[in-house]
């Protein structure tokens, strides 16, 4: 599963780089990825709650929230209310996550949960199992166009090996630096669905660009199974 990341969209025209996305059945994006960012939990101002909803207005992509927010436990489930269909909070943001990722499925969405680089997965495999999405950030939150970072595919081979052993039910995303070479690394370690932002709306035609990604990212997952 590709997903673009409206983080490297030109805002001023976000229904249109939407719909470049788009593309046809089985050949654009899967999802759409959300970048909710509050300058607080990370040094970056994005969008809000009211874009979101202007976005699922205008498309039938599902949109994939991903909070980079203080207070996850008390906003996260507003996004789920308006029809996102994952929404994906920080554990090192959330107070309770596992009462949030219940809230967030009661509101009608799955739920993610996002750990940093240098965060740790042990701490959180009993958590993870109220969780639909486990989300690996492969840079550091809050900017796009960082260069990724190989080392956080250990926690996405240990995710896989818990999935793959039935210790959990989730599918496995990775964020940040993915483009048609690191894509093949995230691949092979496991991953499900992949994130990728500038080498998506970098492109001069950004569905086709997703379309090399998943075509990269199925080549090696076909020789991994």
């Amino acid at each position: 599963m590709i997903a673009p990341s409206i983080l490297s969209a030109d805002f001023a025209r976000l229904a249109d780089e939407v719909a470049a996305v788009t593309g046809k059945p089985g050949r654009g994006a899967d999802w759409l990825h959300v970048d909710v960012m509050d300058a607080h939990f990370v040094p970056n101002l994005t969008l809000g709650l009211p874009v979101v909803r202007s976005l699922l207005a205008s498309t039938d992509l599902p949109l994939d929230c991903h909070l980079m927010i203080e207070n996850p436990d008390r906003w996260a489930v507003g996004y789920a209310e308006a029809g996102s269909y994952n929404v994906t909070v920080h554990v090192e943001a959330a107070d309770d996550p596992a009462m949030l990722a219940k809230n967030l499925r009661a509101a009608g969405a799955k739920a993610g949960l996002a750990i940093k680089p240098n965060t740790p997965l042990e701490p959180y495999v009993d958590v993870l199992s109220h969780y639909d999405t486990l989300l690996v950030m492969s840079v550091e939150p809050g900017f796009g166009g960082q260069k990724f970072i190989a080392s956080v595919l250990d926690k996405v081979r240990l995710a896989r090996r818990m999935v793959d052993t039935g210790h959990l039910n989730l599918l496995v995303e990775i964020d940040g630096g993915i483009n048609t070479e690191t894509i093949e690394q995230a691949a092979e370690a496991g991953v499900d669905c992949f994130v990728a932002g500038s080498a998506v709306y970098a492109a001069d035609d950004p569905a086709q660009a997703v379309q090399r990604l998943r075509s990269r990212a199925e080549a090696v997952s076909s020789r991994r199974r």
